[in-house]
């Protein structure tokens, strides 16, 4: 049976103080302007606390409005709207606010989940470029009450302003404000809104790459790496020492280039080569001072790891030794260059990386895009309901797509890939995969 969630109300939530004057033109950095034109999705769900029969409703709902509204007052330019593509005009009209009725169990969702049904608990459509940005709301949140009292909160946040490193410190704030108030923690939840006096905008009239929506029969599916088998994976590299993320990503990477080796279709123009590239955070990589980890902005670069000869029978340990040596080459000598005259030049060449490797093979290499959510404390948002029972993402509609999130018992990873049907077929029965996966 489908699992139908209803909009029951719809409002626009303003911030709780208005936004001064000196402050409601609020430049774009300039790693924002190069951001695509689309909303980062996050869903949370949380069970029914045990001593309550169910959450109430107008009791929750009433304090997440009131706490959205003072959070907006903190991170004021949520609440206003993107102006071309150089600033926020903060102008207060605020954030969407839609509650729903969920007519089936939560525990539908946690025991067995249907990604393609994840969509109906976010406010808005996720990866959708449109070209009305300037009308749109920057911040989105969906309120989901299910039968049995349990909750889930949906958020997309506006690409142009955040990555999923400003999605987190605004969660974070939101929730602290929802459980204790704005007074008293409210110097630790301010957020750093300075990025553009670091990597300061420019006037750019470059051909962006696009964001194209992929015409093949996608299948996403998420497996699970518990902390016991990412303890024996990453004993496979010896004395490599790879990070959890690393060696998820290298085992990935191996058996999806193994899966495309399978295609019936091989022939000449068989990809005969394959490459990764990695979205890299740099809030801690930035020199001589690191920024926090609560500055809003895209503050990320994209690294392209070599090409690997899928003829050539490379082990998990080659895969995870160039990964990081591209991941290592985001260094503070990399990030001051990227603040100087050659900024642009450099953050268009990363954005570009993985497009120019696919160029550059006429069609002999196949791409696999990663990005990393797993160090981000999503599982500590607490809106006085408790830690949620479930964080997840929604697909991506580009096929090779891989993003890694944390775990509730916080030493596991969950990764979202998304391959062609085809090949999710062979690859979610590799024999090395299967040694690590733990179960749903």
């Amino acid at each position: 049976m489908a699992m139908k969630v209803e909009v029951v109300s719809t409002e626009t939530i303003k911030p709780s103080s208005p936004t001064p004057s000196h402050l409601r033109n609020f430049k774009l950095c300039l790693l924002d302007q190069l951001a695509p034109p689309f909303y980062v999705p996050l869903i949370l769900f949380y069970s029914c606390p045990d001593d309550k029969v169910a959450l109430n409703s107008a009791s929750v709902t009433g304090n997440l409005r009131t706490s959205l509204s003072q959070a907006l007052s903190l991170f004021y330019p949520l609440g206003g709207r993107v102006k071309g593509n150089a600033a926020i005009d903060c102008n207060d009209e605020g954030a969407l606010y839609l509650e729903a009725k969920a007519h089936f169990e939560l525990s539908e969702v946690l025991s067995n989940p249907d990604i393609n049904q994840l969509l109906q608990f976010l406010p808005f459509p996720t990866y959708r470029v449109t070209p009305n940005i300037e009308e749109q709301f920057i911040l989105g949140v969906q309120a989901n009450f299910f039968n049995c009292g349990g909750i889930g909160i949906g958020i997309c946040i506006s690409h142009k302003i955040a990555d999923a490193a400003s999605l987190s410190a605004f969660l974070t704030a939101w929730s602290e404000i929802a459980l204790n108030g704005i007074d008293g923690k409210a110097s630790l939840i301010t957020p750093f809104l300075k990025a553009s006096e670091l990597f300061q905008p420019k006037d750019i009239n470059i051909k962006m790459p696009s964001w194209v929506i992929s015409n093949e029969k996608l299948s996403t599916k998420r497996f699970r790496f518990n902390g016991e088998s990412l303890s024996h994976l990453r004993a496979r590299f010896g004395s490599a020492s790879p990070t959890a993320v690393e060696a998820v990503t290298a085992l990935i990477w191996k058996t999806a280039m193994e899966t495309a080796r399978k295609r019936p279709e091989r022939n000449e123009n068989y990809p005969l080569s394959s490459a990764a590239t990695h979205v890299v955070n740099i809030r801690s990589r930035v020199r001589p001072q690191p920024l926090p980890e609560n500055a809003l902005g895209n503050l990320w670069q994209i690294t392209a790891a070599p090409v690997m000869d899928a003829n050539k029978g490379a082990e998990l340990q080659d895969f995870a030794g160039i990964l990081r040596k591209s991941i290592r080459a985001i260094d503070g000598e990399y990030l001051s260059m990227l603040q100087g005259d050659r900024g642009l030049a450099m953050a268009y060449e990363s954005l570009m990386a993985a497009p120019k490797l696919a160029a550059s093979s006429a069609g002999k290499m196949e791409l696999y895009r990663f990005s990393s959510w797993a160090r981000f404390p999503f599982y500590k948002v607490d809106f006085c309901f408790g830690r949620p029972a479930w964080v997840c993402t929604t697909s991506f509609p580009t096929q090779n797509m891989v993003f890694l999130l944390g775990t509730r018992c916080g030493d596991g990873i969950e990764a979202w890939i998304t391959l062609t049907e085809h090949d999710m077929i062979e690859f979610e029965r590799n024999d090395e995969l299967l040694q690590f996966v733990s179960s749903p």
